[in-house]
């Protein structure tokens, strides 16, 4: 049984950080691509960040050298520190792990308010 447990989120206001923690289990984790999604309130969920199962990073343009995306296969874990959050980061958070032959796993979401 496949399980991607996050953690790490809450109410944070602008200007501060948060850092997300995504546990799996029931899956050979060094081999598959991790990735936070986010889904704003009443948007579409789109990609936030990524580390492949070699270790290279990506970041959609909006949390470029705000956000870092880390991965510890030892642990089977893959964190998200987010610096300087602005309001419009505000969204439901969730772990994707996805392997090249298809295979796509999630998270449950957590949610990360960012408010005065």
């Amino acid at each position: 049984q496949v399980q991607l447990v996050e953690s790490g989120g809450g109410l944070v206001q602008p200007g501060g950080s948060l850092r997300l923690s995504c546990a799996a289990s029931g899956i050979t984790f060094s081999l598959y691509d991790m990735a936070w999604y986010r889904q704003p309130p009443g948007k579409q969920r789109e990609l936030v960040a990524r580390i492949t199962a070699g270790g290279t990073t990506s970041y959609t343009d909006s949390v470029k050298g705000r956000y870092t995306i880390s991965r510890d296969n030892a642990k089977n874990t893959v964190v998200l520190q987010m610096n300087s959050l602005k309001s419009e980061d505000t969204a439901v958070y969730f772990c994707n792990a996805h392997h090249n032959t298809n295979l796509d796993f999630w998270g449950q979401g957590t949610q990360v308010t960012v408010s005065s």
